[in-house]
């Protein structure tokens, strides 16, 4: 049955109001999936922008051929000290199976805008490699993101700054926790952020979507690489 929903959320981010409209409307792929660009009187296909006042004000709205509405805000307020705080609102409707739905979003939109302060801190305005590929089937599995966090050597509550070494057969990096519950794992290099998503817990696989931000990156061998790692560690 179909319902209204809302999600909203408030937080400081260390970088200006110029560059956090950037992330939101241009720079997607550097902590969040791809999207089309949003420009003044151009929105991504099905969308219409319902807000447009750079830096601070930024809202688009769009529905589904299922008679979903899927609309997202960002109010962006300048701060001292070169920060800004972002208030986002993403509100709608969802037509199936609500609860799993609105729990799925709830908490990859804490994912996401923790991931987009990393961004801000670390790599803003950088060239992006976006990569992702889906875990196995055997990644569904209740205990999946406790077989993957062992796999990297880490502790299912391992705390952030906890050192990790992460090893493929074409790439060997140095990085440390940035975020971990039970539904999410972030790492962070210096030229890397990856993510690694309990999607078993809202009935898909344990996936993994990383962000490139060093030159040269092999897009399709890096995914090569993470998806034969994924499969050999649900093997």
């Amino acid at each position: 049955m179909s319902q209204e929903f809302k999600i909203e959320h408030e937080l400081v981010l260390p970088a200006s109001a110029e560059d956090v409209f950037a992330a939101i409307t241009t720079g997607t792929a550097g902590w969040n999936f791809p999207t089309p660009p949003v420009r003044e009187g151009k929105a991504p296909e099905g969308y219409t922008i319902t807000a447009w006042e750079p830096p601070h004000h930024v809202a688009v709205r769009g529905t589904g051929p299922d008679g979903g509405l899927n609309a997202l805000e960002h109010i962006i307020e300048s701060r001292d000290g070169g920060t800004a705080v972002l208030h986002y609102v993403h509100s709608g409707i969802f037509v199936d199976d609500w609860e799993n739905q609105y729990d799925g979003a709830a908490k990859h939109t804490d994912f996401y805008l923790h991931s987009l302060g990393q961004y801000l801190q670390y790599f803003s305005g950088r060239p992006v490699t976006y990569v992702s590929v889906g875990g196995p089937a055997a990644s569904s599995v209740p205990n999946a993101m406790v077989t993957l966090k062992a796999a990297l050597g880490l502790a299912a509550d391992a705390p952030d700054g906890t050192a990790v070494r992460i090893e493929l057969p074409d790439e060997s990096v140095n990085a440390v926790v940035d975020y971990n519950n039970r539904y999410f794992l972030g790492l962070r290099s210096e030229g890397t952020l990856f993510r690694f998503y309990g999607r078993n817990y809202f009935g898909g696989t344990v996936d993994a979507a990383h962000h490139y931000f060093t030159p040269g990156i092999d897009e399709q061998k890096a995914a090569l690489n993470w998806q034969n790692w994924l499969d050999s560690v649900y093997a």
